[in-house]
């Protein structure tokens, strides 16, 4: 069999649309070329920018130029609250309530030897004028004249000081509530709003921490089918908005006590407070309904109407010994409703 000449494959070769690159390889390019120091936190932050469309944002670090100081970089992380930049948040805040303090601590001190000097200076001068009868209206006048400045230096340096530890309440306040912020900025996935993965494995941990025990809740963790797939023949923009929506779905699907959080790209998990098997059944059931009823759509004006399904998988917390455990046996109850597409609802144990 004849091969191609050499320049015939050239042209083929040509001719054959290269790969896209990945997200990775694309964040990776932007972080080359202008020259970021390649840290997680930065890699969230061009993730954010490039393939979240976080728009500001991404003005933000383009207005910075090549080779951005990496302290310019963290404050815009620290600016949109980034899930990796709130224990950057943590520690420059704490180091800045620990000079707060150091700085009033400096201040009272100065405070105490202006007013032990004043002090002194008045036990001097009622000495002197004590032991000295015979001394004039004019020495005593400018005894009292040094003593009233005195005086003065000290209550201007107490106003000084007040105003200063005002303004320390007020910023460690703020202070306080920026590192609450961010600690809900940790708990919360930036794509859709709802809590995530940090989210629930404390609202797990916290369930078996109680004096009660854990048992009574169910814990239901939710994939969403060939969703690899979906995003391969829409686009991942389609993907992102149909992740919204159904966060926005499940958000409507809980009560006060409940929770759902989005604990990977295509996964979700419910925990339900004060429900047995029967009821956690009936729940994964409504859910999978749901799914199935509310998302359908046209992917553009053209295209034929798609849809998504899910498998669910249940675990009760009265059968596990611990939050892990607990994990565990709703990812296996999950992997079973995987492999088995006409039966997306598995129970663990059962």
């Amino acid at each position: 069999m004849r091969t191609a000449p050499n320049s015939q494959v050239q042209r083929e070769a040509a001719q054959r649309p290269a790969s896209a690159p990945t997200d990775l390889q694309r964040i990776a390019q932007h972080m080359t070329r202008l020259a970021i120091a390649g840290l997680p936190r930065n890699y969230e932050l061009l993730h954010e920018a490039i393939i979240g469309q976080n728009a500001a944002l991404a003005q933000d670090i383009a207005a910075l130029g090549p080779s951005p100081r990496q302290a310019s970089l963290d404050e815009i992380g620290l600016k949109y609250r980034l899930v990796s930049h709130c224990g950057l948040a943590s520690e420059i805040s704490h180091a800045e309530t620990s000079r707060m303090l150091r700085d009033a601590a400096d201040r009272l001190s100065d405070s105490l030897r202006q007013k032990q000097a004043f002090l002194r200076a008045a036990e001097r001068t009622l000495q002197s004028i004590a032991g000295n009868a015979d001394q004039n209206l004019g020495a005593i006048m400018s005894e009292m004249e040094y003593l009233s400045t005195s005086l003065s230096n000290v209550l201007a340096s107490e106003k000084d000081i007040e105003a200063r530890l005002k303004s320390d309440v007020e910023r460690l306040e703020a202070i306080e509530l920026g590192i609450a912020a961010a600690h809900s900025a940790s708990a919360t996935d930036k794509l859709t709003g709802i809590p995530n993965r940090i989210a629930l494995n404390k609202a797990i941990a916290d369930l078996y921490e109680r004096e009660e025990g854990a048992a009574g809740s169910a814990l239901i963790m939710v994939d969403v089918d060939d969703f690899k797939a979906f995003n391969s023949r829409y686009g991942t923009q389609v993907g992102t908005r149909v992740l919204k929506k159904l966060a926005d779905l499940f958000r409507k699907s809980i009560k006060k006590n409940d929770l759902v959080a989005r604990i990977d790209g295509d996964e979700f998990a419910f925990l339900f407070a004060n429900v047995g098997m029967q009821e956690a059944l009936a729940i994964a059931d409504r859910l999978r309904a749901s799914v199935e009823d509310h998302m359908t759509f046209a992917a553009s004006d053209n295209a034929a109407s798609a849809g998504l399904t899910i498998s669910l998988g249940i675990a009760l917390s009265a059968d596990a010994t611990t939050a892990s455990q607990l994990q565990a046996n709703a990812r296996v109850a999950l992997h079973t409703a995987q492999s088995n597409r006409r039966q997306p609802v598995q129970a663990f144990g059962r």
